[in-house]
């Protein structure tokens, strides 16, 4: 059955603007399927560190814009005191962590190293760790795994590691902070990967 116009006249189909429609919705679509793709890669990284099944919710454009508080991510807890396994990490550091994956890491910026430590941190929650004091400190134990497995050479990881140590966890609030949290401390896991051992 052809295609007629209100004077009858044979119409063809309209190629161009079905093509250009396909093009419009490939790329309204391509910014949700590239955040998913890197939500699964942030989200091997924390089950890797975790040693449970976490997912990884980067908080939208929409969140951000509503968002009051000062906190870079968090994860939930439910009634019976165990944690959800997914990391909510808030906009910003989000898209640090994208920006890390994208570059090639030997030099991360400061902001760059504080989100992989966020996701680290998170991830440490997720396996059931509540107090925040433990969780920095086994996290900041943990960054350099973290790093490796977001594609950060051996070197790269261990410095990026040592750096977060060095300069961000002294400055952290007194709840983050845990004195035991040193060489030979009772914090102290004896990691390959921790800080003390894994410095530049």
């Amino acid at each position: 059955m052809s295609r007629r116009d209100a004077l009858g006249r044979p119409r063809e189909f309209p190629k161009a603007s079905v093509l250009l429609l396909v093009v419009l919705a490939c790329l309204a679509a391509y910014p949700g399927v590239r955040r998913h793709q890197e939500e699964r890669r942030l989200a091997a990284a924390a089950s890797a560190v975790a040693g449970v099944h976490d997912e990884v919710s980067c908080q939208g454009l929409g969140g951000a814009l509503v968002e009051t508080g000062a906190e870079a991510g968090f994860v939930r807890w439910g009634a019976d005191g165990r944690p959800e396994h997914v990391a909510h990490i808030m906009w910003d550091q989000c898209r640090d962590l994208r920006s890390y994956l994208r570059s090639g890491k030997g030099h991360p910026t400061a902001a760059q190293i504080t989100a992989v430590h966020v996701l680290t941190h998170e991830a440490v929650h997720t396996s059931g760790v509540t107090s925040e004091s433990r969780t920095e400190c086994m996290a900041l134990q943990r960054d350099a795994r973290t790093a490796q497995l977001l594609g950060a050479s051996e070197r790269a990881a261990k410095a990026l590691a040592w750096l977060y140590w060095r300069t961000d966890y002294p400055n952290m609030p007194d709840d983050y902070r845990d004195a035991a949290c040193v060489p030979g401390g009772s914090l102290d896991e004896r990691l390959p990967t921790s800080p003390w051992v894994a410095g530049p």
